[in-house]
């Protein structure tokens, strides 16, 4: 057998000021063939994955390239269009092939594409023609559309919100794959719409609970060999926006179309349940300060680069400032002009800065202090799961009791390892103040005495109800109370 794979990926906030371009995916992510590392990074698994398959099975793994951008704004037309296109002359170049399997997001948008991974899956169906197998992997906060169901045979998305199963679903993409080219399955995908947009976190319940059933029913149903929730991605202002139920099974559509149904309709009954009640900056701050013991990790859940914000709002910081409020650390405020300037100054320099808040509206002000530059690191990187995410040069500033790490590659705060890529210990600090939705909770919950989810500011469009969408369906909860009516 010979396999092509590839991956291509990122998240679009499509009111995210941050566009994307060429050096966006080489800040994150830009692998030419073979060139991949073997650790993998969040959509790229389905290629580290293929060689220990490919090397088991005694089969060919063609690689094409991997490329990978963190969430911002819409990529620029020309960068997709280059990316898509050296992916589908790589394939072309490989042929004949007996299955092509990909690494995906699944919410990119691209300026004149709503549907980036349709458009691309599209055309590596018309490569390849209608028999050959064509499968990929996707995060759950995407779009799944019509014509990208058209064009592949099935697709695995994670189940866990923090994503830290994107290995373990990258294996069950393959053993569907394998099994599929060697005769022994034939999977059909049934898609469910649960007419809703929401927020799923794992880590607690409803959610919890409704995951571990998805796990159950794939061991005891017969002929069902994958289940999916897409949440979808409420930042993603495109036509077919919402929250879906994706059944796999072995050639039984009948079979999938009912059980997504009935999953996707208890979903819809929870819904308004899943997300973790949040408290604006103030209540955010008494609460960390009450608390006996730290670290009390205060995560600033809608500034989170990982939603595609800049992740620069100063709202929290600037809260914890005029409380008079130390023993702070920050991970991280996302400002390349200030890392440049701490870079230019030199470590244990005391030096005046201006950092924070200037991507967009709704993120504070900025911060003027006089700060001790502490540490500077070069092109700094923390743990994610079995990877390893860039946040790029850093800096460590400190002033009045607080530390502040300043980064010049936007992420967000995945693992207590991005305070000692700097030289901070986290346990000892009262209070951490990160920037993430609901990753970092896996890692940090771990040295958490407490975990306070504030919302502040608004840099992020987290009431759908209050969007102002032009292209996402408006007869969707929120939006409407019954879409069923």
């Amino acid at each position: 057998m010979r396999i092509f794979t590839a991956a291509l990926a990122t998240e679009t906030n499509t009111f995210s000021p941050i566009a994307v371009d060429k050096r966006a995916f080489e800040a994150s992510l830009y692998a030419k063939p073979g060139e991949h590392p073997a650790t993998p990074t969040l959509c790229t698994a389905p290629i580290t994955v293929g060689r220990e398959v490919c090397a088991r099975e005694g089969w060919t793994l063609i690689e094409g390239s991997a490329s990978w951008a963190d969430p911002a704004g819409l990529v620029a037309r020309a960068t997709y269009e280059e990316l898509r296109d050296e992916i589908l002359d790589q394939l072309r170049a490989a042929l004949p092939v007996d299955g092509v399997v990909l690494g995906l997001h699944g919410a990119m948008v691209a300026q004149g594409y709503d549907d980036a991974e349709g458009d691309l899956l599209s055309r590596v169906r018309d490569i390849v023609g209608p028999d050959v197998l064509v499968c990929a992997e996707l995060d759950p906060h995407s779009h799944l559309t019509a014509k990208r169901a058209a064009a592949a045979n099935y697709f695995v998305y994670f189940k866990e919100f923090p994503h830290t199963d994107f290995v373990d679903r990258a294996r069950d993409l393959w053993d569907i794959a394998v099994r599929t080219l060697k005769g022994e399955i034939t999977p059909v995908m049934s898609v469910f719409d649960c007419r809703m947009i929401d927020v799923f976190p794992t880590s607690r319940q409803p959610m919890r609970g409704f995951v571990d059933r998805l796990y159950a029913l794939e061991k005891s149903e017969p002929g069902l060999l994958s289940l999916s929730v897409v949440h979808g991605f409420m930042a993603g202002d495109v036509p077919e926006m919402g929250t879906k139920v994706l059944a796999v099974t072995d050639d039984n559509a009948a079979m999938g179309a009912a059980l997504a149904e009935r999953l996707g309709r208890e979903l819809f009954a929870l819904r308004g349940t899943f997300m973790v009640a949040q408290v604006d900056e103030k209540a955010a701050v008494d609460a960390a300060i009450a608390a006996p013991n730290g670290p009390v990790v205060i995560a600033d859940v809608w500034d989170n680069p990982g939603g595609g914000t800049a992740g620069d709002a100063t709202v929290v910081l600037a809260e914890l400032i005029a409380r008079g409020v130390s023993d702070v650390a920050v991970g991280t405020i996302w400002d390349p002009i200030a890392v440049q300037i701490c870079m230019a100054a030199g470590e244990g320099a005391v030096i005046p800065l201006r950092f924070g808040a200037k991507s967009a509206p709704h993120t504070g002000s900025p911060i003027d202090q006089t700060v001790t530059v502490r540490a500077l690191v070069r092109d700094a990187q923390m743990r994610f799961g079995e990877s390893f995410a860039p946040f790029g040069d850093a800096a460590w500033i400190s002033f009045a009791g607080i530390d502040v790490i300043l980064n010049s590659t936007r992420a967000q705060s995945f693992d207590p390892s991005l305070f000692s890529a700097l030289g901070i210990d986290p346990t000892s600090r009262k209070i951490l103040l990160i920037k993430s939705t609901n990753h970092f909770y896996d890692s940090f919950s771990k040295i958490a005495s407490e975990i306070v989810y504030c919302s502040a500011g608004k840099p992020y469009p987290n009431k759908p109800a209050e969007t102002d969408y032009k292209k996402a369906p408006k007869d969707i909860w929120p939006m409407v109370e019954n879409p069923w009516g």
